[in-house]
């Protein structure tokens, strides 16, 4: 893929917009060149800072009024009077600003949120896994090899749980790449099911529990624990799949 037909995707692979192929092919791209990375980590800080409250602000509760007044004389047909220049001055301020806004709405195209983004990515990260045959850097049903592999390429030590006992045997582990910055990947698997589950170090952004999704095909199950935020994803159907989750939550 060439740097111009990154950087036609760009925007909409930031903003979540693309179909899968080419969401993978501009992720390729942006693993091999610097600059375009470079690109995609400045248009990302963009949409971070247009999402920003300091963007936004009331008009004033005089303005309202003196707007709200001139359109119910307009309504009802009355004459404006002579004596009030200010008041067309504040309808047209007003309407200066309603059409900076209106307009400024339509070149901002609506972004899926936070969890919605990373649920994009898992879910990219699951189908590159299995289209590279790059299920694992490490390859071991033993979670006293998988965990010390880790050391030195994260920041933080992933929890590795052996859970064969439960019917689902780990198969190992790799590096990968979510949310902008490096995660650990650990598979496991389920009679001929694959499971990613992708964790890395983050407080809650809201009440704790599991939560389900599906994507493109894929069941998804995101959980909280002990500052780490984890993500497993399969084609293993729903109820399975939390089966797995519970089982990894359930006190060791």
């Amino acid at each position: 893929m060439s740097c111009r037909e990154t950087q036609n995707l760009l925007h909409g692979y930031v903003d979540g917009e693309l179909d899968l192929l080419n969401s993978l092919r501009v992720e390729g791209h942006l693993q091999d060149c610097p600059a375009c990375a470079h690109e995609h980590r400045n248009q990302h800080a963009l949409r971070t800072a247009l999402r920003t409250n300091s963007l936004y602000f009331n008009a004033p509760t005089k303005l309202q009024k003196r707007v709200a007044a001139n359109l119910r004389a307009a309504a009802k047909g009355e004459p404006e009077p002579r004596a009030w220049p200010w008041r067309r001055l504040a309808f047209a301020g007003a309407l200066a600003v309603v059409t900076v806004v209106a307009l400024g709405l339509l070149f901002i195209p609506s972004r899926p949120a936070r969890e919605e983004l990373l649920a994009q990515e898992v879910v990219s990260g699951h189908v590159r896994s299995l289209m590279a045959s790059h299920l694992t850097d490490v390859v071991s049903t033993d979670q006293h090899t998988v965990k010390p592999w880790f050391d030195g390429k994260l920041d933080f030590s992933p929890q590795v749980t052996d859970l064969s006992a439960q019917g689902f045997p780990l198969a190992g582990g790799r590096l990968d790449y979510v949310g902008d910055r490096p995660v650990a990947a650990l598979v496991y698997q389920r009679r001929q099911h694959f499971i990613n589950l992708f964790t890395w170090p983050e407080a809650p952004e809201s009440g704790g529990g599991s939560r389900v999704a599906s994507r493109q095909g894929y069941n998804l199950v995101y959980w909280h624990r002990a500052g780490m935020a984890y993500w497993a994803v399969s084609d293993l159907n729903l109820s399975e799949l939390q089966e797995f989750s519970r089982a990894l939550q359930s006190p060791t």
